[in-house]
């Protein structure tokens, strides 16, 4: 067996997950990530900011360092440089350290720093939470398959609201605060999301009925896009059951939450056909 490159141990200190060194790698630098964005949301506060500015400064600077410096590694270490460069994480750690060297240029660059906390989902590999992504393939499935009723009850909410614009807008008129199409529109959907901000409000009684129809219509319809999706789910759910096959009998048809078969008694596989 051939000795361990520099460059290959590298690697699997950086890249790799497992137990020890690499696991050891990643948390440290989830840590320094967390740190960064804490730091840059104390700088936001203008009290902090005040007092304790330059020390925040400086430690944005150490940790923009440390980070190139992992960058530079990573590219130095990956077994394919492109792939990295181009991949999700690899553009998520350029934009990680690409504010702080804008911010010289261009002041106030710095604030979009903020990006870096997506180098959090590096948690995903250290924990091996990807072993749930399957749950998370069920949902998109189902969203997916219920994008048509949802695309039809997005348009009937677009109508409603735009009818509900227009009438407050002949109802109430400019002089009391509707001063446009657009921002009757606007008080609309913040009537009908049951936001209510207040901002703007009927002040006549036939305005005030308008936007109680308003508001009951939107309880009617609030509670749509839960019940399609949760009828996909379970549709999905019924799917994702049958397809779950016994290595031992070659069996379809076990209900997802089954250990074992329940046609020849063995432990099911976790996994699902197609």
């Amino acid at each position: 067996m051939s000795e361990e490159t520099p460059r290959q141990r590298l690697n699997r200190i950086i890249f790799g997950t497992a137990p020890g060194a690499g696991r050891n790698f990643d948390i440290i630098l989830i840590v320094m990530i967390v740190a960064s964005v804490a730091a840059l949301f104390m700088d936001s506060v203008a009290s902090i900011h005040q007092q304790y500015g330059h020390w925040l400064y400086a430690a944005e600077i150490g940790f923009t360092l440390l980070f190139t410096l992992e960058y530079i590694a990573r590219v130095y270490c990956a077994q394919d440089r492109k792939l990295y460069v181009t991949s999700f994480y690899g553009v998520v750690d350029f934009l990680a350290i690409l504010p702080t060297y804008l911010s010289l240029i261009v002041p106030g660059a710095q604030h979009l720093l903020v990006i870096r906390i997506f180098r959090v989902l590096r948690i995903f590999r250290v924990l091996k939470l990807f072993q749930y992504m399957s749950e998370a393939n069920v949902l998109v499935r189902s969203l997916m398959a219920a994008r048509r009723k949802i695309a039809v009850f997005l348009a009937t909410v677009v109508t409603l609201v735009i009818v509900f614009g227009a009438l407050m807008y002949l109802v109430e008129g400019p002089e009391r605060g509707f001063t446009s199409l657009p921002q009757s529109i606007y008080w609309a959907i913040v009537t009908v999301t049951t936001v209510g901000y207040g901002d703007i409000v009927p002040q006549t009684a036939l305005g005030q009925a308008v936007a109680a129809m308003a508001m009951i219509t939107s309880y009617a319809i609030i509670a749509i896009p839960t019940g399609i999706v949760s009828a996909e789910l379970i549709v999905e759910n019924q799917r994702r059951a049958s397809r779950r096959r016994c290595v031992s009998c070659n069996r379809l048809g076990h209900d997802g939450d089954a250990y074992y078969c329940k046609h020849c008694g063995d432990i099911l596989p976790e996994e699902w056909d197609g």
